[in-house]
C-alpha cells in the first residue's frame, strides 16, 4: 500500500511526539538526520534518545504542519518539503536553559527524501534564536 504524503508526514511528525516506534514503518533503518543533534547518533535507532530528549524539555509536544511541498515523482520517488512549528511549553533544561514554564513556537523547515515509501534523509532548520528570544535566554555559543 502507498501512503499519501499527507499519511507519511503526519506519521514522522507524530513519532516526535513521544512514540519514536511510529518511524518503524516510514523511515529507513541508515535515515540520515541532517545535521545530528548534540550527542544524537546516526541513523533510526538515534531518533529514540532525540525524541525523548524534546519531550522532556517541552511538556505537549507537538508539531504542527503549515504547508507540505510534494516533490515526488508518479514512482513515489523524491522531495517533499514541509513548512511548520513546533509548539510546546517550556518544561525541561534545554540547551543549559532551564524550564520556564512558558508556551513555545519554534519555527521549521525541513526536506525529506522519499524512496520505496521510505524517508531515507531528512534536512532540517529550526528557529532556535527565536526560541532563545521567548524563554528570555542566551545561546552560550
Amino acid at each position: 500500500m502507498t501512503r499519501t504524503v499527507e499519511d507519511l508526514i503526519g506519521t514522522f511528525y507524530e513519532a516526535f511526539r513521544g512514540k519514536p516506534e511510529l518511524l518503524d514503518d516510514i523511515v529507513a533503518d541508515d535515515w540520515a538526520d541532517i545535521p545530528l543533534g548534540p550527542d544524537q547518533a546516526p541513523g533510526r535507532a538515534g531518533a529514540t534518545p532525540l525524541i525523548q530528549g524534546i519531550n522532556e524539555a517541552f511538556g505537549d509536544f507537538r508539531i504542527v504542519v503549515h504547508q507540505i511541498v510534494d516533490g515526488r515523482g508518479p514512482d513515489g520517488n523524491g522531495f517533499v518539503g514541509v513548512r511548520g512549528e513546533m509548539r510546546g511549553v517550556h518544561s525541561g533544561e534545554m540547551f543549559g536553559v532551564a524550564a520556564t514554564g512558558r508556551e513555545i513556537r519554534v519555527r521549521i523547515h525541513e526536506f525529506h527524501e522519499v524512496l520505496d515509501g521510505r524517508i531515507v534523509r531528512t534536512w532540517h532548520m529550526e528557529d532556535w534564536l527565536d526560541w532563545f528570544q521567548q524563554v528570555d535566554a542566551r545561546p552560550t555559543h
